[in-house]
């Protein structure tokens, strides 16, 4: 039987992490399946478990002169429900799995995890999203793209609790997301696109893209998007070629049990097109 800690404080459980280098534990959603061992067992965990989704700070969610922060342990359901999130996020959140995933699946664990294939890491991407970690000897806000380091690994040290997620709620004329799955919903993404665009006055002035489950962590070139800034709307189809080809170079899919490398890319590729040029999919 595995060994589990119910600190009554978000301060308890920092010093518990600090002590045991236990597993934490919220909605559960991806590490029971990590840690599974079959049909109708229990799950194996390697270390002590560490239950942190009652505590207040991570659970709420505010919106305060256009700052938008959602608690690491605030379930998806929620963020779906509140009147606030952006859609570009509800969306992605909506299409995570069925109801009984959603009422406990929380985004921090969708974060900590790591997967490339994460719903609701696109949409984060775009949103220039902030995370704040937080241990006993203070809290670091990075970015959200500076988090991931590969499949599964991130810069999230022992020590270190996700409590928060900020961005700024968007203004943007055009948004976008795609999840290409086996399924509408309840199944992994083979493909996730996000994307926002500002169109003034005939001109690209803003514009951010990212897609997920196609490479080891989320692609997203901002290098890429200043090519398109401040060009004319009328003459974007001109930079897809070039465009498509530097974007190509980044997209790295893997061929597996959910798709084919080449699928991915190739869908990729056209979700980017079709976005940019606002083409029906």
């Amino acid at each position: 039987m595995v060994k589990s800690y119910h600190p009554e404080t978000l301060e308890e459980a920092l010093k518990i992490l600090v002590e045991t280098h236990c597993i934490p534990y919220a909605g559960g959603t991806d590490l029971m399946v990590r840690y599974r061992q079959g049909p109708g067992l229990v799950p194996n965990f390697d270390r002590p478990v560490m239950f942190i989704g009652h505590f207040p700070e991570l659970t709420a969610i505010s919106e305060k002169n256009g700052e938008f922060s959602i608690g690491a342990c605030v379930p998806y359901r929620d963020i779906i429900r509140h009147p606030h999130t952006p859609e570009i996020l509800r969306q992605a959140c909506s299409l995570i799995g069925a109801p009984a995933i959603q009422n406990l699946g929380t985004m921090g664990g969708n974060i900590c995890n790591a997967s490339p294939a994460g719903d609701t890491l696109p949409p984060l991407s775009v949103l220039d999203a902030t995370l704040t970690l937080r241990s006993v000897s203070g809290e670091r806000k990075v970015s959200f793209l500076s988090f991931f380091t590969g499949p599964g690994k991130s810069i999230l040290r022992d020590d270190e609790l996700l409590t928060c997620i900020h961005f700024r709620l968007p203004h943007f004329t055009v948004e976008g997301y795609r999840k290409v799955g086996t399924r509408k919903a309840n199944a992994l993404s083979k493909i996730a696109f996000a994307g926002f665009m500002l169109k003034e006055k005939d001109m690209l002035s803003d514009v951010r893209i990212a897609l997920g489950a196609v490479a080891p962590t989320i692609v997203r070139s901002r290098e890429l998007e200043n090519r398109l800034i401040g060009q004319p709307v009328a003459e974007l189809a001109e930079l897809m070629p070039d465009l498509l080809k530097s974007y190509g170079k980044l997209i790295q899919p893997i061929t597996d049990q959910r798709s084919d490398a080449n699928y991915r890319k190739t869908v990729s590729l056209r979700l980017i097109k079709n976005f940019v040029l606002k083409e029906e999919s």
